[in-house]
């Protein structure tokens, strides 16, 4: 059996398993893999008629990837995008209807109390050790990350026990999310429209742009991009902007409806596609962004900027997780998917659009030099440097916006987050939004 591959046994080990399972029962005859002794019988095609269930945001909810795991597996997968605020309503709500959940870490402290995620046994996760160490330690370098304020993945990456609804600060052998991807999020510009660098957070607020600008209408994540703004220029400061207090909410809503009732705002969006054509149609100039919705703009054909700023970058990052009710065989599939996730063929898809890996030694075979050095060492790119779909997004001797992986996330200062005044945030974000 040593010299069948991973991959050969990931599509058809989980009836085999059983089936040697079965043979080092007590009262079974002897026989060997190729010769099987009679015994309890095993459906060994049980394993096609595994489906799984998978509700996640679009960021990772994508035909491709579908397709593929299908195809390594052997298994069915089913997908369903939703807006991130759906997303946490069904994990919450109807954990019938999934079987992984794909979702943020920040969502984890308004998900795990529901109790409907079951604690993942760390053993059963073959490259736990190949991932960034900044989610399984909260270390990195000794870089700003390492402080960074909000829900910081590390922060809620750990149950307390295999049957625990707490988080723990230490590390243990039950996880909440297998973590896969992750961005330093920033600032989107058009350089053809603005007509130079943005370089700072404050400039979202600039008069010089007003009617042009947009923020991101998901409460945790849009409050985290107006703090950033507001601490830059200066308008306020915060004890901690990843856990405001009801004061620091209220002061902040003000400025952003002072911000609104002047016109600054051009829209506010939920959705990457949302995004994409705002800035595609040049409606807005400068907003919050996601890295896939920079690179489809650029894909377009159109100068698209994700600015270095020299505040530091908002971070986030997903994983996916496993249904209480998984069990049996479903169970196993499972747990083939999430390592499936971390093997290397979904990051380096990922990638291409600029996300990190979690495990990014295992996204580097599948990816090509060029492509590593470009989106990973922040190199000049060797070649023109394409989607995953086959488009331009940058061309030979372009440098990716912010350097290398080591620049852009270890200067991530704050995270989504998902506060104790959530309940509080979210009432006066709608106000805002309403206002």
């Amino acid at each position: 059996m040593a010299n069948i591959s991973r991959r050969h046994v990931i599509r058809t080990g989980l009836a085999a398993g059983a089936a040697i399972a079965a043979a080092r029962c007590g009262t079974a005859p002897e026989g060997t893999p190729n010769n099987p002794a009679p015994g309890p019988e095993v459906n060994t095609n049980q394993i096609k008629d595994v489906t799984l269930r998978l509700i996640g945001t679009g960021v990772s909810q994508i035909n491709e990837i579908r397709d593929k795991a299908q195809e390594d597996l052997g298994f069915s997968v089913e997908m369903r995008a939703l807006s991130t605020e759906e997303n946490n309503q069904i994990a919450i709500t109807q954990p019938g209807q999934y079987d992984i959940f794909d979702g943020e870490y920040f969502s984890l402290p308004l998900v795990v109390p529901s109790g409907n995620l079951q604690a993942i046994d760390i053993s059963r996760i073959s490259d736990w050790d190949k991932i960034v160490s900044f989610f399984t330690t909260g270390e990195f370098d000794g870089m700003p990350v390492e402080a960074s304020q909000g829900t910081a993945p590390y922060k809620v990456m750990y149950l307390q026990g295999a049957d625990s609804t707490e988080f723990s600060s230490t590390p243990t052998d039950h996880a909440t999310l297998i973590p896969f991807q992750y961005n330093a999020d920033t600032l989107g510009y058009r350089p053809d429209l603005v007509g130079r660098n943005i370089e700072t957070w404050g400039e979202l607020f600039n008069e010089e742009f007003r009617g042009k600008t947009s923020i991101l209408d998901i409460p945790q994540i849009g409050i985290m991009d107006a703090a950033m703004v507001a601490e830059s220029l200066g308008l306020m400061t915060f004890g901690d902007k990843g856990n405001m207090t009801q004061a620091e909410i209220d002061q902040i809503i003000e400025i952003l409806k002072e911000q609104k009732a002047a016109g600054q705002f051009r829209a506010f969006w939920k959705t990457f596609d949302e995004s994409v054509n705002l800035m595609s149609s040049g409606e807005v100039i400068l907003q919050s962004m996601w890295s896939p919705a920079v690179t489809a703009v650029q894909s377009k054909g159109i100068d698209c900027i994700y600015a270095p700023l020299k505040e530091g970058y908002r971070g986030w990052g997903g994983g996916v997780g496993l249904s209480k009710g998984l069990e049996g065989i479903q169970l196993d599939a499972a747990y083939e998917y999430l390592n499936w996730m971390l093997e290397g063929w979904v990051g380096a898809f990922l990638g291409r659009q600029g996300y990190y890996s979690a495990a990014p030694e295992n996204a580097k075979q599948y990816m090509s030099d060029a492509e590593w050095a470009y989106w990973y060492e922040g190199e000049p790119a060797p070649e023109d440097i394409v989607d995953p779909f086959g488009k331009t997004l940058a061309k030979t001797s372009t440098v990716r916006d912010g350097g290398s992986f080591k620049e852009r996330f270890g200067n991530i200062v704050c995270w989504n987050s998902a506060m104790e005044e959530n309940t509080y945030l979210v009432q006066k974000w709608n106000e805002f939004i309403a206002s």
